[in-house]
Order: C-alpha cells, then structure tokens, then sequence
C-alpha cells in the first residue's frame, strides 16, 4: 500500500493523524490527508512504534510449540511428567520442553527410563543448556560412542544421558525433518506488536541460515530480522541484518580465556561487534578480564546478564556494553529462583533500574521459547518483579511501565539506544492497540494490539 492514513490515534497523548507514504511515516498531524486515501480509524487508540525483541530463538520456538510441556505450571510432579509423556501422539520420538528439577529431580537416562521407556524421548530443560535422553533414544543416536565434548559422562565413562549445549550434533543424529515452518511463529509474533526481531540462535549451519532467510523474503516472518548467529565466515542473506557474532561462555563448561579472547578479536577484527551469552557471576567476571585484555567496539552486548554483581556495573558502564536482559523471567519462574539463588544474589538478577542509572545501554527480550514471549507480560515484569506466588525478586530494579516499553523500542541494530518514536521519515513500522496511551501504561500487561503494520502494510488485523 503506497498511502495511508493512521486517523484519531493517540500518539503520546496527543490526538493526532499518521500519514504513511511508501513504507515511511509521510507527516504527523491534521489536515494533511487525501479524500482518495485509504483510512484506519485508531479511535482515539494509543499509536507507536512496533516492538521488537531483541533475543529470541525462532525455530526452536517454532518447535517448543510442537512439543509436549515438562515443567510448571502444566507439570509440576514425577507422575504429571509420566502422563504428559505418555500423552504424546504417535509412535515415534518424544520431544519435551520446559523441565526443571523441582518436577522430578535431576534426570538422567535411567530416572528418564522410570517415566518413558518404550519410545525414544529427549527433554530440554527451560534453561535450554541441556538435553536428557532416555536408554532409547541414547541408543539410537550412539551416545554412549559420541566424542561431542557436551555428552556428559560419569566416572566409569558411561555416558549418562544428559547433553549439554551440543544441539548442532544431536540434531545430526536424529530424523531430519529439517527446519520447523514460522508461520505460525510469525503471526504470533505481530499479533502481540512484534515488528523487529533478533534471533539469537549461535553457529547457524546452511539450512538453518537459508530458512530464517527465505521465511523473511517470502513474508511468513513478517518481521524485520536481525541473526547473531552468522558465522564469522559467511556475509549476511537477502532481507536480513547480520548482527553481532554470539559467543556462549556455558557455566557447565567454561571456555579457555586464550581461545575467548581470540574469537573476540578475530569478530571485531571482521567488523562484527559480539553478543556474549553470559549467566552467572564467574562468567561475568571472566568476560570483564577478557574484555580487558582485549577491548570493546560499539556495539558489543551482554545477553542475559542473568547476574550482574554491584562491583561489575561501573565496569560494563567503562567497557560501553550493552545488556539485553529478560526480566519476564521473574513472572515466569521467580519462585523458583527464591527457593535456589543465593540470597546474595537475588537483588543481582535481571537488573534494570541500576543498569539504566549507570548510564548502560539495555534492552529487554523474552529468550522465547525459555521465557514468555508477550512483550506486554515483559514490560509487566519489569515494572512489578512479581513471582508467580506474588513475592518481588528485586524491588530496587523496578522500572516505570514507560521506561520499560522504551527498551522495547530500541533499533534493532542500537538496543542499548534511544527508544523509537513516530517522527517524519521513520520506518512505518506501527502497531495500533486498544486503548490510550495512559490506559497502556497503567495496566501493560492487559494491553492487546488491534492491528500491526510493517512498512505500512497490515501483517495483523485483531
């Protein structure tokens, strides 16, 4: 659509008009609109820019929605896992998402064996970080003949069903089905006023590349897309941004710092900044030391920075990282951090409000599908820090709804940066919602979104 007219929108709290012209925002006010110029009336509705998520992983959300739930809330004990496992259709492989320990403890092939023994069945824990395989299906992908560094092996050398950050290899080993369709996802996405994306997904191998590519120039990912995961060797594909290389330091396996440093400079030798996967305090601490010895370009980016300590905040303010953080955790499973973080710690987790004080870029993200994906449940979390049994998780990290929603306004290719706004000449990237402004922020997460347009065009009509 060449033109439109965005009529009776409430923009920041002024009623105004949104003229969109060829993918642009054409003007802002009255007065301006043609008699043949096709309308959408926003009824006095709040009008802004599209959200985006700055980390999430589109294919493996793609495929959590095909799988059967192992952990809170629709799973909660040992024998609602056996029935959710023995739920799941057909005769083939099981594939479980979501476990935690509380459920039935810390699983191996054997305790696996105890709940579903007669199909292959592999369970991911809602952290992401690892798989556990049961007797079955360990036999049918040769664990026990693996070399992988992550296949975790007890003292006899017998591996035990459980694999970590190993999911190119496993992959290998199982039936090829090729990458899952993101329609689904797409459609998701935009209905919640989703408009920009980063996939954090590292090491993307041809297929995977070539699928996130082309579900973007055929439009079944409406979205903009920006992938961390490109290899170091590879240039970025048609309709996609190439973002900063992800690096893993994996708290089950902390990496070499000599080999650490060496990717780091060998990415921002390339002109690629890095997008550091970093979760606990002493993979914290040893990207501060590399980072030391090594530099920081723009652009660089802590994801997660699940725990930050106080000592490490001036730090990441001298070194100019960027943190893309995920405060919808705590809605989703901040009881169980309560129960299991050091209690030193909990004033640490997902910080917001001192990361913004100190003048650090950050950003907000769900890690779908390890976290909820509905921004407006984000912003909610990151304003009230509530646990599913209503105690807080770090009063002092709160943010202002309004503060929140910029962090979800941020470019694409600037998170840390100013929030979007509706300004001649920007991207006609908008979603419309259902109520104004003020309403919006005072309750975000009851928000739904009446339509979403990428460049000017509907991609969702509620």
């Amino acid at each position: 659509m060449n033109r439109l007219v965005i009529a009776n929108a409430d923009v920041a709290g002024v009623r105004t008009d949104v003229h969109l012209r060829a993918g642009r925002i054409d003007a802002v006010g009255t007065g301006y609109a043609r008699p043949s110029t096709p309308t959408l009336d926003a009824a006095g509705c709040a009008v802004l820019p599209g959200l985006h998520d700055h980390h999430l992983h589109l294919h493996a959300l793609a495929a959590h929605w095909r799988s059967i739930r192992c952990g809170p809330p629709h799973v909660t004990t040992a024998i609602d896992l056996a029935a959710a496992l023995a739920s799941a259709p057909g005769d083939g492989w099981i594939r479980g998402v979501g476990y935690v320990e509380t459920v039935a403890g810390h699983l191996d092939a054997d305790a696996l064996d105890e709940l579903c023994r007669n199909r292959p069945t592999r369970i991911q824990h809602r952290s992401g970080a690892m798989w556990v395989l049961n007797s079955t299906a360990a036999h049918l992908v040769d664990l026990q003949n693996a070399t992988e560094p992550g296949v975790e092996r007890d003292d006899s050398g017998r591996a035990t069903g459980r694999v970590w950050r190993a999911d190119t290899w496993l992959r290998s080993r199982l039936p090829d089905h090729g990458p899952p369709p993101l329609d689904e996802v797409g459609m998701h996405l935009a209905a919640h006023g989703i408009t920009g994306i980063t996939d954090a997904t590292p090491d993307l191998d041809g297929r995977t590349f070539a699928a996130l590519t082309d579900a973007a120039a055929t439009g079944a990912l409406p979205q903009r897309l920006q992938l961390l995961g490109v290899p170091l060797h590879r240039s970025g594909g048609r309709n996609v941004a190439t973002g900063p290389y992800k690096i893993v330091i994996a708290d089950s396996d902390l990496p070499d710092i000599e080999q650490l440093e060496d990717t780091i400079q060998r990415a921002h030798a390339l002109g690629r900044p890095v997008a550091v996967h970093c979760v606990s305090v002493e993979a914290c601490w040893l990207l501060v030391a590399v980072f030391h010895a090594v530099g920081t370009v723009p652009g660089d980016r802590v994801e997660h920075g699940a725990v930050i300590p106080d000592e490490a905040i001036g730090t990441f303010h001298d070194l100019g990282l960027t943190v893309v953080t995920q405060p919808g955790f705590l809605a989703d499973r901040g009881d169980d951090y309560l129960r299991r973080v050091d209690p030193h710690d909990l004033e640490s987790l997902y910080r917001c409000r001192s990361l913004l004080a100190a003048g650090i870029g950050l950003a907000l993200s769900s890690d779908a599908p390890y976290g909820p994906v509905d921004p407006w449940r984000i912003v909610a979390a990151a304003v009230d820090r509530t646990a599913p049994d209503g105690r807080v998780v770090g009063q002092s990290e709160t943010l202002t709804a309004a503060s929140a929603l910029d962090r979800l306004l941020a470019p694409l290719d600037d998170p840390g940066g100013p929030a979007r706004t509706i300004a001649v000449g920007a991207d006609a990237d908008l979603i419309v919602l259902d109520r104004p402004w003020a309403q919006m922020l005072d309750d975000p997460a009851a928000v739904r979104v009446r339509y979403t347009l990428v460049g000017s065009r509907v991609v969702f009509e509620r």
